[in-house]
């Protein structure tokens, strides 16, 4: 079946590439988990003690898989958090913990890079961080890995170096929030469907980049990213 016509251009669909595979990973929404790790709650500034989790969204259109991360505008001090990345598979409303590994197709590592000052800005006047978070090429994401072929990590070294330095050393077993009870508290809030990519939190030691540092990262057992900043 065809497609009605439009008065603009459609746009081209949000792609990323699938390790080992001609085929690619579509996306239809990008949420995050905000203090998931305990360690960087309290460098934060926050509670680390669980409560109900904290989410916010990305473009779809801030996913990008290049090797060059644009420094944004507007600000002097953009932060790196290194996450590890679901891409879902299947979706629905009110999904139990213990069914949620199924909504998996696979796995990756990605950059929430974020405008520090903007979100601190907005923090002090009590308004959303969109513009903190939700900027071009905000969210730099390797290839994606199928679950059919690396499992359901709950554990794995999640680092990243700037220059060579390591800056962030985590691992998934010190997640707050599990990646099924992730997925089960997101779906009571919103209808989750395939396409939609879950960016998991990051680990303590986030920081300032400046144009012409090298960035390396990782979830060791599912992937690593590589880029610099210009």
């Amino acid at each position: 079946m065809s497609l009605p016509a439009t008065v603009i251009p459609l746009q081209q669909p949000v792609l990323l590439p699938v390790e080992g595979s001609a085929e690619s990973f579509p996306v239809r929404r990008v949420y995050c988990v905000g203090r998931n790790y305990a360690d960087h709650a309290i460098e934060m500034g926050h509670d680390p003690n669980r409560e109900p989790p904290f989410f916010f969204q990305k473009n779809p259109d801030n996913l990008f898989t290049g090797k060059d991360f644009p420094y944004p505008p507007l600000s002097n001090d953009v932060h790196f958090e290194v996450e590890c990345v679901l891409a879902l598979k299947a979706g629905g409303a009110d999904i139990p913990a213990e069914k949620a590994l199924d909504c998996i197709y696979g796995y990756g590592v990605g950059i929430d890079f974020t405008r520090r000052d903007l979100q601190a800005e907005a923090k002090k006047l009590g308004r959303p961080w969109e513009l903190a978070k939700a900027f071009e090429h905000s969210a730099p994401v390797s290839h994606i890995v199928p679950a059919s072929r690396i499992g359901h990590p709950s554990a794995g070294r999640v680092w990243l170096e700037v220059n060579g330095v390591k800056k962030q050393d985590g691992d998934l077993n010190q997640m707050i929030w599990k990646v099924p009870e992730i997925i089960a508290e997101l779906s009571k809030l919103f209808i989750l469907a395939p396409g939609d990519v879950i960016m998991t939190g990051t680990p303590a030691g986030v920081g300032a980049i400046n144009k012409g540092d090298s960035i390396s990262c990782g979830v060791d057992g599912v992937a690593t990213l590589s880029l610099k900043v210009v």
